[in-house]
């Protein structure tokens, strides 16, 4: 219980998932909030001042539907593994195992596939202000979309939230703020511009950030410099799929208050049908990516209109003959792989992530045919910025076997033949009684002791029996174990 304090001390504000064995346990009022939150069973353990722990706990393979539940609660949690080999009582290795929280899962921060919704982004974003000037920092982690804006005035911000529907806002705690769900009150200093300029120029791999278009949006900059410490916070590792930063500008789009969004129920109904919203109408997305990109658009429509033209260009031919078909067709066989590339960058990939990663690069020669031909600069220009990665498709070719098991500890995803040290471990597993038979004729031919046999009990496990009257032959490399 101390190494457990210990812990829960420094995440104070979050639900704590302590590893024990098949378990992860929460204590104390962590487990009275999640046995309410969760519908899990309270119970207790040992006792603290004469009073029983309150202890509530789920087990280890059905974490991640429990987190899922949390995070649409708009909770946060921290998970803490086992990190260190179990207690053997010995001199050198005593009291509990070592612990660490390794990852922090809050509502604005989540990239499992488990815990998203395949079609709408999950934003963390950050409002810094100054005056009547407020600085606004977007990120959506699973994807590496990274934004700054700047506008005047509260009624302006309130549009702009309205837009991003943050799943999770930080702000200075000096600010002003109306309580929101999400909302995380920061130190000031997160928000200081110079440490903000160092800490995403060290991020992008440049000098500055002039190349990137956001001169001058110091308070985004600032909010923007919360956003990535935040989320190397929370993930416990580097950010490299964060590659860069793109300004918007309010004056860019069509303005709209958030009055004016609920209203027209762009992607979210007053009576909580999403299929009677505008996108649920014209959602006919292949991929869930194309589904986030429509609602991108949906929510923020542009006043560009060389942009416009080129968008109802490139409909309008695919739209001629029904070519849309064809691509419909190739685009079925690509998953989210923009999430799946985060997951890669972030080192939380699953077997099926990799397994959809091979199957899209597969599918991406075919995706580039289907769009020859059609008279579209637009669609000429996604062509030719389409890749076909033929090295690392060959690479997840030979690695992987054809169907991977959804998680890694149910083994079965490397393919045969990748990795000999691999194969041999499989063969011993699975004929181990001809990996001791050919054991036994190999050490008979070696040693030149024709009665040697492999045997096993309880005491010793499997050892190997040489008369007395051959112990004069036994191998230098032999360790006696016994002598009868």
């Amino acid at each position: 219980m101390r190494q457990y304090l210990r812990t829960k001390a420094e995440h104070a504000d979050l639900l704590l998932f302590y590893r024990m064995g098949d378990f992860y346990e929460l204590f104390y009022d962590d487990a009275r909030r999640a046995s309410q939150l969760l519908g899990i069973t309270l119970t207790q353990r040992g006792q603290s001042g004469g009073q029983p722990i309150p202890m509530a706990g789920v087990p280890y393979h059905q974490l991640d539907n429990y987190l899922a539940k949390l995070v649409r609660l708009g909770e946060s949690a921290a998970i803490c593994e086992q990190v260190g080999p179990p207690s053997d009582g010995g001199a050198t290795n005593k009291g509990p195992v070592e612990r660490k929280v390794v990852r922090v899962v809050t509502p604005g921060t989540i990239t499992d596939d488990s815990l998203l919704e395949a079609r709408r982004e999950v934003l963390l974003v950050a409002v810094n202000a100054s005056g009547e000037r407020r600085g606004i920092a977007a990120l959506e982690l699973a994807s590496g979309r990274f934004s700054v804006l700047e506008v005047e005035g509260d009624a302006a911000l309130a549009a702009e939230l309205a837009r991003l529907q943050p799943a999770e806002l930080l702000i200075p705690e000096t600010l002003a703020f109306d309580a929101a769900p999400g909302l995380r009150r920061r130190p000031p200093w997160h928000f200081d511009l110079d440490s903000a300029r160092r800490e995403l120029a060290a991020q992008f791999g440049t000098r500055d950030l002039a190349g990137f278009g956001v001169e001058g949006l110091d308070l985004a900059l600032g909010a923007a410099g919360a956003l990535l410490n935040y989320a190397r916070e929370t993930q416990r590792s580097a950010l490299p799929h964060l590659r860069g930063l793109s300004a918007e500008r309010r004056d860019a789009t069509l303005a709209m208050d958030a009055a004016t969004r609920r209203n027209l129920e762009l992607d979210r109904s007053l009576t909580g049908r999403d299929d009677a919203t505008l996108a649920g109408v014209l959602d006919k997305a292949a991929t869930s990516m194309g589904s986030r990109l429509l609602r991108r658009w949906l929510n923020r429509p542009i006043r560009d209109r060389d942009e416009l033209r080129a968008r109802h260009h490139a409909v309008g031919a695919l739209l001629h003959d029904r070519r849309y078909e064809a691509l419909r067709a190739q685009l079925s066989e690509i998953g989210d792989v923009e999430r799946i590339l985060a997951r890669v960058a972030l080192r939380s990939a699953r077997p099926r992530d990799l397994a959809g990663l091979r199957d899209a690069l597969k599918a991406l020669p075919a995706l580039a045919g289907a769009l020859r031909g059609i008279d579209s600069p637009r669609l000429h220009a996604l062509r030719d910025a389409l890749g076909v990665h033929p090295e690392s498709l060959k690479l997840l070719n030979r690695a992987l076997v054809a169907e991977p098991p959804a998680v890694l500890r149910d083994g079965g995803v490397i393919a045969p033949g990748y990795d000999a040290e691999l194969d041999q471990l499989r063969t011993l597993s699975e004929n181990a009684d001809q990996f001791l038979v050919d054991l036994e004729r190999r050490e008979r031919a070696r040693s030149g002791i024709a009665n040697l046999k492999v045997a096993y009990n309880k005491v010793h496990g499997f050892y190997i029996e040489v008369s007395r009257g051959q112990s004069d032959k036994v191998p230098a490399d032999y360790q006696r174990r016994q002598t009868l």
